[in-house]
């Protein structure tokens, strides 16, 4: 991992009340300011943080974004931001338990099309990786790329790979003075990482941590959902999206999965080009998934390859627990002998094996149609926010049970499903574990994508042999002998060390060391509130004594005078009125009159 990027992740929150990183929050205060968004920076009470900052801002929105709806802004404003506020809403695009539907499906449309950036940059970076121009690296390297992204761009390129050619003839000569060497050039691809991104997302890191702190303090209505907790989750995700070695190994896990699978094609990989800034890849030449014209005109089997292409995204999700997080259509090639092929591996899923257990029965429980065992899977896979009423979520799950239980599989569309069962269950006050949105927004996009190959493609009958091998293999004796033993172990672990826990806790006790953490919750804006009253009483106190000592000079009569008026006292009226008009200026514009 980048240390750059590792050291932020360690200190987010770390920003607090310094000026660590004035010039960037500023730029970002104007965009959200610009795109209509002042009512937030007013709640995150950020004019405590950068007062400066702000008073040099215009706080009024561009006339011609006001007939864009809030969402449309939102999507822009990250648009401008750049590469983490891009990668920030596309990962929120995938929690409808943190934002309303609305915002979901606008940021579901966020760009990642950027300028790409010169030559003589990417150049300086091969310099910096390698010590050498990328020339001298490649037996050919366009210099203009292929397409340009926020993370990175991707060139052409082709070296000479060596192979053995055998050219033993007939005359009995040995198999090895037979075989002789000649350079074969591969075509390639290479990934390129934007100059100064690691520093840039270090940066914003902190300052999307700071943001997430203030949101947990100021607006009640995100407590629950842990705003920091979502960006150190984010961090996780895009510190190893920058890392290109990381991305090479999910090919190399990937590929090592499927390498007995005829139906995909995993691009080859060149670790001995490749660094954390560089990635060398196979270049894949086939038709994009979504071209359905094309596929038609070149014969394909398009039932067949909406069928494949949803088989291998489960094969990934319920049995390796290992699966690309990203699979929409620029992303699936379609190759010769209807083939799949899956590329861009930066943001790779894990489903641990109690995940895919859990989930397996929350669908086979909604299939069987029983409330109980609903209820109870969808305990097992939520994470729980407030107070919950048990008897509540169970008359809604049996309401949504009643809504698709009685349909047919052709009418049921697991996305339409999903997405409703989600709602649900955010209602209450439960949201589902970051990794399984991922896997729904996968499962989400190849159903929609199957759907545009073949209106007929059932995902829900698809799905449903994986789930059951699931729940086989977890009833073989095997299995069954490893939980038990597994089980025993945790239990004797526990008995041994009980013993030595419960006396370092008596021992706490009686030297009177034990503590006890309290978080408290809603005495923020009460302190904020303290801090703006005490301020504004200081301010008057100064301008009670500005206009008493003005008044004193006054009456003194000490020169200099203007129209027999002492100078210095005028002055001293004039900062007074100064200070006056601001002061009530604030009051009315934080509504406290």
């Amino acid at each position: 991992m980048n240390k750059v990027l590792l050291v932020s992740i360690k200190q987010l929150g770390a920003i607090n009340k310094t000026y660590r990183h004035l010039n960037r929050y500023q730029q970002i205060l104007r965009v959200l300011v610009k795109y209509g968004f002042t009512d937030l920076v007013d709640h995150l009470h950020i004019d405590q943080y950068l007062e400066t900052g702000l008073k040099m801002i215009n706080r009024q929105p561009r006339e011609q974004l006001e007939r864009h709806s809030r969402p449309v802004r939102l999507r822009m404003a990250m648009e401008e931001l750049g590469p983490t506020f891009i990668k920030l809403g596309q990962l929120l695009s995938t929690r409808p338990d943190f934002i309303p539907s609305e915002y979901l499906d606008e940021l579901t449309r966020l760009q990642d099309n950027v300028p790409p950036f010169s030559f003589d940059k990417l150049e300086q970076i091969f310099m910096e990786e390698w010590g050498r121009p990328p020339e001298e690296i490649f037996a050919y390297f366009d210099k203009e790329p292929l397409a340009a992204a926020s993370i990175g761009q991707v060139h052409q390129a082709r070296f000479a790979e060596e192979e053995a050619k055998d050219d033993s003839d007939a005359n009995g000569k040995g198999e090895q003075e037979g075989k002789e060497k000649k350079k074969k050039l591969r075509d390639v691809v290479v990934k390129v990482q934007r100059p100064g991104l690691e520093k840039l997302i270090a940066v914003d890191l902190e300052i999307l941590a700071h943001f997430a702190r203030l949101m947990e303090e100021n607006l009640e209505e995100v407590q629950g959902h842990q705003p920091t907790a979502v960006v150190h989750e984010f961090a996780r995700s895009l510190s190893n999206e920058i890392d290109f070695t990381i991305e090479l190994s999910s090919i190399q896990r990937f590929a090592h999965h499927f390498k007995n699978n005829k139906s995909i094609h995993v691009p080859e990989v060149f670790p001995a080009f490749s660094t954390e800034r560089i990635l060398v890849m196979e270049r894949v030449r086939g038709i994009k998934s979504s071209d359905v014209e094309t596929l038609k005109q070149r014969g394909y089997d398009l039932p067949l390859v909406a069928e494949r292409g949803a088989n291998l995204v489960m094969e990934q999700i319920f049995v390796h627990g290992f699966f690309h997080a990203d699979p929409h259509p620029g992303n699936i090639f379609i190759l010769p002998d209807n083939v799949i092929c899956f590329i861009d591996f930066g943001q790779m899923g894990r489903l641990l094996r109690k995940d895919r257990e859990d989930f397996t029965d929350l669908v086979l429980s909604l299939i069987s149609g029983n409330e109980n065992k609903v209820t109870a899977a969808v305990l097992k896979v939520t994470i729980q926010q407030g107070n919950l009423d048990k008897d509540a979520l169970s008359l809604d799950l049996a309401d949504f049970l009643d809504r698709y239980l009685y349909l047919s599989l052709g009418e049921l569309q697991a996305d339409k499903i999903l997405q409703d069962l989600m709602d649900l269950v955010s209602r209450h006050k439960l949201s589902l574990k970051p990794n399984l949105y991922l896997m729904l927004k996968a499962l989400s996009t190849v159903e929609g994508l199957g759907l545009l190959l073949n209106p007929e493609l059932e995902l829900i009958s698809l799905a449903q042999p994986f789930m059951k091998k699931i729940k086989v293999d977890r009833m073989k004796p095997k299995r069954l002998v490893g939980d038990l033993s597994e089980t025993g172990r945790n239990y004797l672990t526990l008995l041994r060390d009980l013993p030595e826990e419960t006396r370092s806790i008596l021992s706490q006790l009686r030297h009177g060391k034990m503590r006890l953490e309290f978080e408290h919750r809603g005495l923020l804006p009460l302190q904020h509130a303290l801090e703006r009253i005490s301020n504004r009483i200081s301010f008057a106190i100064v301008l009670a004594a500005q206009i008493i000592g003005s008044s004193l000079i006054v009456l003194s009569g000490i020169p200099p005078h203007w129209q027999g008026i002492p100078l210095i006292g005028l002055a001293g009226f004039l900062v007074a009125g100064l200070m006056g008009f601001w002061l009530l200026i604030s009051i009315i514009r934080h509504g406290n009159m």
